[in-house]
């Protein structure tokens, strides 16, 4: 299909959705390490195996009292034996805190006797240090449960610690670690193929007077990642259609990559090179999509992949990335939680265009009484990549749209501390 009408911005999402999966592309899971699952997606619910705390224990160094102890009149007690951290206190307390005249020293973490009703610090006794087993000490009264962390205060046995689809933080690794929980089931990031270049893009990192660096496929290649795509390869071709289609013959053979994306030479330019090797692939589509920046787009399958071709101006691919690949990969392969649509207030007036969906690059910022607000970054130039350095966020600017400041707009973010529900 070539130069149909326009998709919309969502329409076009879709489109690339169904493609992927009329090719066969589903999700898949791998088992990995704990310490390695941080940003990775979870493909099934974690079950607590046992209760957390896994018994009572001591949230402060200081003495553990018995409840006849808590309630003597006489606040001087006989000190016990002392229970570190990491030791039974059945070993010297058999029977638990069985007298309210004799206290337990004990240290935080460490597991509490039977019987004990509440913990007083150290620093507030006398002497305010450790006294020595068999010596008095004197102890103010405590009120019931003071300082006592109950087992399964935290988490019950049985409960489910955290559930399928949600992406494993740092502090999931840290409650997976203190279960015990040595691996997980993680969706299996799917395997992508960038392509990048053009004649005016040096390969060999040295400019002449006409060239340029390759800006999009590193860039490409830290969008992949912080969507959930691993990069097997990345080529860069030049204006060769032969050469290009080589190399991702040898590539596909190679790497065998789940998916492929692409950046520029689609559009209708003489050395449309990307656009010239994919047109008459099967599900070829080129044309427009009715958004700024990012309007010309194109998919096909290649060898039975499919194949994403993004526009080439620099924050054109950025925006195409964020608004089609991220999803599709979210959606498709489940290896990345989707990023949410929100919500903002604008922070000034903006102008839309006509017949098009403009995305603004924009900076997130939390006011008062809670509330969103979105203020546009930079120019609307898909090159000006420098300027979009400080957003955080794409600004949904609806066709032929007059907005003011205050109106409420849709976001897209781009920063992953912002991948959460936000309300304005």
């Amino acid at each position: 299909m070539h130069d149909a009408e326009p998709f919309a911005p969502s329409e076009y999402c879709e489109h690339l959705v169904n493609l992927a999966r009329d090719l066969g592309a589903e999700p898949r899971t791998e088992r990995i390490e704990v310490a390695a699952a941080a940003g990775r997606v979870l493909a099934e619910d974690v079950v607590a195996p046992a209760d957390s705390p896994r018994f009572d224990n001591s949230q402060m160094d200081g003495y553990a009292l018995n409840a006849a102890a808590v309630h003597r009149e006489n606040r001087f007690f006989h000190v016990g034996p002392v229970v570190p951290a990491g030791t039974d206190p059945a070993k010297d307390y058999p029977q638990g805190l069985d007298r309210e005249d004799t206290v337990c020293p004990i240290m935080t973490g460490a597991k509490l006797p039977e019987g004990t009703c509440a913990v007083v610090p150290v620093e507030k006794c006398d002497p305010p240090e450790f006294a020595a087993p068999g010596d008095q000490v004197r102890i103010p009264q405590p009120p019931e449960g003071q300082f006592v962390r109950p087992a399964a205060s935290d988490l019950r046995r049985g409960e489910t610690l955290v559930s399928e689809g949600r992406t494993v933080t740092p502090q999931t690794v840290g409650a997976l670690a203190s279960q015990n929980v040595r691996s997980v089931e993680v969706w299996a990031r799917p395997r992508v193929l960038i392509c990048t270049g053009g004649e005016e893009i040096s390969q060999s990192g040295v400019l002449d007077q006409a060239q340029l660096p390759d800006a999009n496929g590193p860039m490409m290649e830290a969008l992949a990642g912080h969507h959930g795509l691993e990069v097997v390869q990345r080529i860069v071709t030049g204006d060769d259609p032969q050469d290009l289609s080589n190399r991702l013959e040898g590539a596909l053979r190679r790497w065998r990559p789940d998916l492929v994306v692409t950046s520029g030479g689609i559009s209708h330019g003489a050395f449309e090179v990307v656009r010239q090797v994919l047109e008459s692939q099967p599900r070829a589509w080129f044309g427009h999509v009715a958004q700024q920046p990012g309007g010309p787009q194109g998919c096909a399958a290649l060898a039975g992949v499919p194949v994403i071709a993004l526009p080439g101006n620099p924050v054109s691919t950025l925006v195409s990335f964020r608004l089609f690949v991220a999803p599709l990969v979210a959606r498709v392969w489940g290896a990345a939680v989707e990023p949410p649509v929100l919500a903002a207030r604008l922070s000034c007036d903006v102008e839309g265009v006509p017949a098009k969906t403009q995305f603004r690059r924009g900076r997130l910022a939390l006011g008062e009484n809670a509330t969103v607000s979105a203020e546009v970054v930079g120019g609307a130039g898909s090159h000006l990549l420098a300027q979009s350095v400080g957003a955080d966020c794409l600004i949904e600017v609806p066709p032929a749209s007059h907005l003011f400041r205050g109106d409420v707009v849709s976001v897209h973010p781009l920063a992953p501390h912002l991948h959460h529900e936000e309300q304005i």
